[in-house]
Parts: structure tokens; sequence; C-alpha cells
């Protein structure tokens, strides 16, 4: 079964996450099925890069996100494209 959560990565207490989807039974940086985004916590304000298609792609497909992740999507949810 596959998960949608954060990898850890960055310096000692500079902490910066990938969002990533990998086999729920995997060490938490082990190899990834794809990265479908980035969190900064350390930058003021915090930084958050999410690929929502492909997140929604394999939500579709049976992925489920962590909790940490369900609340980085409700805090940043997908933006309409402007229309003129």
């Amino acid at each position: 079964m596959l998960a949608i959560r954060l990898a850890r990565f960055g310096a000692k207490k500079k902490p910066t996450y990938r969002v990533v989807v990998i086999d729920r039974d995997r060490a938490r940086n082990s190899r990834s099925v794809e990265i479908v985004g980035h969190y900064s916590p350390i930058a003021k304000p915090a930084q958050v890069h999410l690929n929502h298609e492909r997140i929604e792609y394999w939500i579709k497909n049976g992925a489920q996100p962590s909790e940490t992740v369900n609340r980085l999507l409700k805090a940043n949810p997908v933006q309409a494209p402007a229309t003129a």
C-alpha cells in the first residue's frame, strides 16, 4: 500500500522535507516512487510547494496521505486559474 508522507532532509536543526509517495512499509528516507512537493518549516513564513495534480492522481490510485500531509493540503488548497 502506498502512502504520501514527509521525508526529512537538510542539515542538523535545519530540516527541510520532501512530500513523497512511498510504500508504507519502507523507511522514512528510503527510495520513493515520486516526489510530489517540498516543505520548509524553518523559513518565515513556512514555504510549501505541492504538485496538487500528482497528489490527486496518487490519492485516486489508493495512496493514503499522512496526517501532516493532510494538514498541509488543507492549509494550501489548489489555486483556481485566473480568468481574464
